[in-house]
C-alpha cells in the first residue's frame, strides 16, 4: 500500500531518506519535548523524528495518509491525527505546553502555516521545514533585498530565520516544477515587541501594499502629522527598513497620537 499524491492538497512526497534525516536533525529540542509534524504523507520524515526523544503528533488533512501512518508506524511516541492545521485550536492537542513544528509543507498553504505559527509564538520556540525555495528565501531575506517583504519582517520580528539548504525537484514524487528550500526559525529571547504588536502587523502590511512608494505616501492612511512627515524615515521605501526600524516606525506612529 502506498499513498497517491493529491494535486489539490499540494502534495509532493519526499523520497530521499537522507534529506529527510537532515531535516529531522534541524530541530534542537531546546525548551520543548513535543513536536507537531504537518503533512507527514507516508512518513519519510516521521521515521527519523521517532528516533528523537520527542512526543510526536503527525497531522495530515489527507485520510489516506493518516490510515497509512497508523498501519505502518506503531509507536507509543506517535499520535496520528486527521485534521486541518489551519483550522484547529492547537490547545486541544498541546494545552499550554511548548512544542516545535516541522514538516515538508504543502506548498499551497506554506505561508499560511507561518502566519499561524506567528499567532502561536508564545508556545512555539522552534520551527523548521521545507518550502518552495522562493518562499523560504523570502522568509529569511534581509532588508534591501527585492524578496524582502511582509513575511520577512513579521517572521524576523519574533524569530531568527535561517535558510539551511536547497533541495532539487528530483527527490520528490511527483517532482515539483521548482526547487525547494529548508529553513529553521528559532524564537528570539526577547520576542515581545516594545510597541503594540497588532498595530505593528498593520503598519508592516500597509507599508508593503505599495512597496515602491515612500512611507510618507504608503502610510497616508494613518493621517500623519506634518511634524512626523518631516522625519527622514518617511522618505524611505519599506524594503529599505530593517525589522528594528519597522519597530521604531511603529513607535513613532503610536506617539503621533494614533
Amino acid at each position: 500500500m502506498s499513498v497517491k499524491a493529491k494535486k489539490h492538497l499540494g502534495q509532493h512526497f519526499l523520497t530521499d531518506a537522507s534529506i529527510a534525516q537532515d531535516i529531522a536533525h534541524t530541530l534542537s529540542g531546546n525548551g520543548y519535548d513535543q513536536v507537531l509534524e504537518i503533512g507527514p504523507g507516508m512518513g519519510v520524515l516521521t521515521q527519523f523524528l521517532l528516533h528523537k526523544p520527542y512526543t510526536l503528533c503527525a497531522m495530515d488533512i489527507d485520510q489516506e495518509s493518516v490510515d497509512y501512518l497508523i498501519e505502518h508506524y506503531d509507536n507509543p511516541q506517535l499520535s496520528v491525527v486527521a485534521a486541518d492545521f489551519l483550522k484547529i485550536d492547537l490547545k486541544d492537542f498541546f494545552g499550554d505546553n511548548p512544542f516545535a513544528i516541522i514538516g515538508n509543507f504543502p506548498y499551497n498553504i506554506s505561508t499560511q502555516i507561518v502566519f499561524k505559527t506567528l499567532e502561536w509564538r508564545e508556545q512555539i520556540p522552534e520551527f523548521s521545514g521545507m518550502f518552495q525555495k522562493e518562499v523560504a528565501q523570502r522568509i529569511c531575506a534581509d532588508h534591501g533585498n527585492k524578496t524582502y517583504g511582509i513575511l520577512s519582517v513579521l517572521t524576523q520580528a519574533f524569530y531568527h530565520a535561517e535558510y539551511l539548504f536547497t533541495v532539487p525537484p528530483s527527490v520528490f514524487s511527483p517532482p515539483p516544477r521548482v526547487e525547494s528550500g529548508v529553513l529553521r526559525l528559532r524564537r528570539r529571547e526577547k520576542y515581545h515587541l516594545p510597541c503594540d504588536e497588532k498595530f505593528f502587523f498593520r503598519v508592516v502590511k500597509t507599508a508593503f501594499q505599495q512597496r515602491r512608494k515612500t512611507l510618507r505616501n504608503s502610510l497616508k492612511i494613518f493621517d500623519l502629522s506634518e511634524k512626523l512627515k518631516e522625519d527622514t524615515i518617511f522618505a524611505m521605501r519599506p524594503e529599505q527598513l530593517s525589522v528594528l526600524e519597522f519597530i521604531t516606525l511603529t513607535q513613532k506612529l503610536e506617539s503621533d497620537g494614533l
